[in-house]
């Protein structure tokens, strides 16, 4: 007679994320599970990392379910897509009613919606969760973003909240939503993130050309803004990079680097969805096409001899630098503000859009520990969500409010010095003129409307209190503008 089975969570994909949250989860008294497709990792895994900790290793995906306690919990760390579906289908012979499969994987939220309708049919508990924290956090605690089947939530919600990382003594990690809800949360935080290090780099960008700074010098200012009210992740890594030189000559190693960003198509999926929702997540799109400008590297070589501009080494030095960098912290603030309220819009959205109800103070809490984003700032937004649950954007919040009024100042005065300097700052600038069209009650697209239905009798609303006999409250109008055109509308939508 067989022995009970000991497993507490099966772990598929034996990459480093895999091992160490493998390793995380072992730490915390779960008995795991591990297979991997090359069977050779596991007993190379088994006999070195896992060495003397609870950890059983399978040979075969039959072997990895029957060691496994009921409701089987089965976790995949393998590469997004087809290797997904891939496992999936393996797994499903062996599993009963009731069993869990979670995708801990980059898996785009469509996908996951998807996977999650197929396998409710057949009495599986689908979860898409996303991990975010890289390879650090896995193993010390990483931020969780779980979604999908609520029904799998209290079997996994100790695991999870366990192995997470913790934010004044609170674990990032909560149940996010239906379906894809979690991969959801995940891809907007990695947009979000795509705008943080645009935001960063630009500023870097900033101080080494028009302020002249040493790597040095810059480093100082980085781990300056890290006490403040920037104190985050990406600007403690920033901070390191700055004072990093290279072991083989002393000389600041960042600047032998290739000026030409790469992407994996997260920070594009938040944008196309922004898009599709008719939401202005202006940052993160700049953010996405300032990679794919800094992949045209020999077109812009070749730019930079003919295309004329400002000579910044004929401009007025600064002469000012204590406030120079005051300025740009107070432009990367009220910016970053900016970014996030994209965010939050752009989710609030989504959940009208999807049926969702997500739990905002939640989402904000899981990004405040373990994760890329994590910062300070993060816990503010926690605190605004938890009193007002239905705030509409964070900049009517008094605490945005009032920071994005405070910064204003330097914010202008950045975004204009790098105009005048001719330094490119789509990150900043987006961030800034979204803020003014935000606050503006009334935008130039009455115009819009005007030639929309000129040239294709789109049609238009009258303004409030400017009815009159042609002009009716409320009704789509169109004019026949030049007296040669016809009086039939077109069919009316939204731009």
């Amino acid at each position: 007679m067989s022995s009970a089975p000991k497993g507490d969570i099966g772990l598929i994909g034996l990459a480093v994320m895999g091992q160490n949250l493998i390793l995380n989860m072992a730490d915390h008294g779960y008995t795991v599970v591990a297979y991997n497709r090359t069977t050779s990792k596991v007993d190379h895994f088994l006999a070195n990392e896992a060495k003397g900790k609870p950890i059983l290793g399978a040979h075969s995906i039959q072997e990895l379910v029957d060691q496994l306690k009921r409701p089987r919990r089965i976790m995949l760390l393998v590469k997004a897509g087809a290797a997904v579906d891939s496992f999936i289908d393996q797994l499903l012979p062996y599993l009963e009613e009731g069993d869990i499969i979670i995708d801990g994987g980059n898996s785009h939220f469509p996908d996951t919606n998807r996977r999650y309708d197929d396998l409710k049919k057949k009495g599986i508990l689908f979860v898409g969760s996303g991990v975010s924290g890289g390879e650090e956090g896995a193993r010390t605690g990483p931020s969780l973003m779980p979604g999908g089947n609520e029904a799998a939530w209290p079997h996994i919600k100790d695991i999870f909240q366990d192995i997470s990382a913790k934010a004044d003594g609170e674990p990032c990690c909560d149940w996010v939503g239906p379906a894809g809800a979690g991969h959801y949360v995940k891809m907007v935080h990695n947009g979000i993130e795509y705008g943080d290090m645009q935001l960063i780099c630009e500023a870097y960008d900033l101080m080494k050309r028009v302020g002249k700074f040493s790597n040095k010098e810059m480093g100082d200012v980085f781990a300056k803004w890290n006490k403040g009210v920037l104190d985050s992740f990406l600007i403690e890594i920033t901070r390191d990079i700055m004072y990093y030189d290279d072991p083989t000559d002393g000389t600041p190693l960042v600047e032998k680097i290739l000026d030409t960003a790469g992407q994996k198509g997260t920070g594009k999926w938040t944008a196309v969805n922004a898009l599709d929702l008719g939401i202005p997540l202006t940052l993160v799109g700049e953010a996405v096409f300032s990679r794919c400008l800094s992949a045209l590297k020999n077109e812009r070589v070749e730019a930079s001899k003919h295309l004329p501009g400002p000579k910044i080494d004929e401009l007025p030095p600064i002469t000012n630098k204590e406030e120079f960098i005051d300025h740009l912290e107070q432009a990367l603030y009220a910016s970053k503000i900016i970014s996030y309220t994209q965010g939050f819009m752009l989710m609030n959205q989504a959940a009208k859009d999807y049926g969702w109800k997500l739990n905002n103070a939640g989402i904000a809490l899981m990004w405040r520990g373990g994760c890329i984003i994590r910062s300070v700032f993060l816990g503010e937004i926690t605190a605004a969500y938890r009193k007002k649950p239905d705030l509409e954007n964070l900049l009517l919040y008094p605490f945005f409010n009032e920071a994005i009024t405070k910064a204003q100042k330097g914010w202008r005065a950045s975004v204009s010095r790098a105009v005048e300097y001719g330094i490119p700052t789509p990150a900043f600038s987006t961030a800034l003129a979204f803020y003014d069209g935000l606050r503006s009650a009334q935008l130039p697209a009455n115009l819009l409307q005007a030639q929309r239905d000129y040239f294709g009798a789109h049609t238009f609303q009258v303004l409030p209190g400017k009815e009159n006999s042609l002009l009716k409250k409320g009704e789509w109008v169109h004019i026949n503008w030049t007296g040669k055109g016809g009086n039939v509308s077109s069919s009316s939508y939204d731009a």
